[in-house]
């Protein structure tokens, strides 16, 4: 393999893991955000303490 095509092999798979961290990092984000609004409207529950204790029973 000649140095330009190992070259443009290198790049392209660098653009792949930048592209592909990018829609993980969207991915999270958008998590974080879901998370938080589900936070939020478990709080104006009007049932605060329903849910918050879990009975297991084996």
């Amino acid at each position: 393999m000649d140095i330009a095509a190992l070259s443009t092999a290198m790049s392209q798979v660098s653009l792949q893991q930048a592209a592909g961290l990018q829609v993980l990092n969207l991915a999270k984000n958008s998590a974080e955000i879901m998370a938080q609004n589900m936070t939020q409207m478990l709080q104006q529950s009007p049932h605060p303490n329903l849910g918050k204790t879990l009975d297991i029973q084996v």
